[in-house]
């Protein structure tokens, strides 16, 4: 470690190989706490490369709880997380919007860092119960489209950067990693960043990797498609930026998206949003998310066609009864 971290200090790169060996290091539990502090500082004075998050990425798999949903081609709808924002659960509402057009969706996540509305916070009030038994997690996707990794399940090598991730409490390296370690190794992905620069970071890597990807940031600095300023799309074939009135929604206030003080409050929002009778914010917000990522599923499609594949799902019910049939086969 003490070579590893004296090159990073000369700003100095890892090769994949390198970023490979290091991760082993760390999820073997080889390094201390205060090395593994001092590695994480280096990378919030600079970003990750594509090589180095690689290595990073492939070493981190290693230790996963693999399962198997190839089968289903699904999505994963996720941001990096600590934007510091408190919105409800956008990304997790997306999923069963996009489930309920009829898509395969596998959503990684935990519970929340800076909120009460984390992804597996909403569904424990819902009486989900969290599981890794691959069959059940296959029966979950092929009844209502959908099934849930609850991230502590699936990574335990994780449990060595945990006390340190905690005791920094900011986003790491780690944050970065996050969205690219389901287990299930999805074939698509919408992916947010609440960094404009990561935009770049995580196209280069995805499509190294073979993801088919929608990378999005509202410019205002959320980790997925807000609603509340421009944002920016960047997809296997395209780059652009928006603003929400290009697409036919309104632009939206910060507090319009605001995720509740409570666990309870958080799984009211998401039930509005899900039973089609939240605020015009919050659906616009959730919808618009929904769509690109079906876009990154179906790049033939223009967004537009997209916009009306998820506005019939909520509309017509099908997004809340994929919701209710995942909670009745998780429970």
């Amino acid at each position: 470690m003490k070579e590893i971290l004296t090159r990073l200090f000369n700003h100095e790169e890892l090769t994949q190989d390198e970023a490979y060996s290091l991760m082993q290091n760390i999820t073997s539990g080889n390094y201390n706490e205060v090395q593994i502090a001092a590695l994480l500082t280096v990378y919030q004075m600079r970003s990750a490369k594509v090589d180095e998050i690689i290595g990073f990425r492939k070493a981190l798999l290693e230790t996963r709880i693999p399962v198997n949903l190839d089968a289903y081609k699904p999505i994963d709808i996720v941001g990096t997380g600590g934007d510091g924002k408190n919105t409800f659960n956008i990304s997790t509402c997306a999923c069963f919007i996009v489930a309920g057009a009829g898509y395969h969706v596998a959503k990684h996540g935990n519970y929340g860092a800076t909120s009460v509305s984390g992804a597996s916070n909403v569904m424990e009030q819902h009486g989900v119960k969290f599981t890794n038994d691959e069959k059940k997690l296959v029966r979950s996707i092929e009844e209502c489209n959908m099934a849930y990794l609850h991230a502590p399940l699936f990574n335990p090598a994780m449990k060595y950067v945990a006390p340190v991730r905690k005791a920094i409490q900011v986003r790491t390296l780690f944050n970065l990693l996050g969205p690219l370690i389901n287990p299930c190794l999805p074939a698509y992905q919408l992916l947010g960043v609440a960094d404009l620069a990561q935009i770049r970071l995580y196209s280069n890597t995805l499509r190294q990797l073979g993801i088919g990807f929608a990378v999005v940031n509202s410019l205002d600095g959320y980790d997925e498609i807000s609603m509340t300023s421009e944002f920016k799309v960047m997809t296997n074939l395209y780059e652009t930026i928006y603003t929400p009135t290009d697409l036919g929604f309104s632009m939206a206030k910060s507090h319009e998206l605001y995720g509740g003080d409570t666990p309870q409050e958080a799984a009211q929002i998401f039930d509005a949003v899900l039973q089609n009778r939240a605020t015009r914010s919050q659906t616009e917000c959730v919808l618009i998310n929904a769509s690109f990522a079906i876009q990154a599923m179906e790049p033939g499609k223009t967004i537009d066609e997209c916009i009306g594949i998820s506005k019939e799902s909520l509309e017509s019910g099908k997004a809340w009864k994929a919701f209710k049939k995942f909670v009745e086969l998780n429970s």
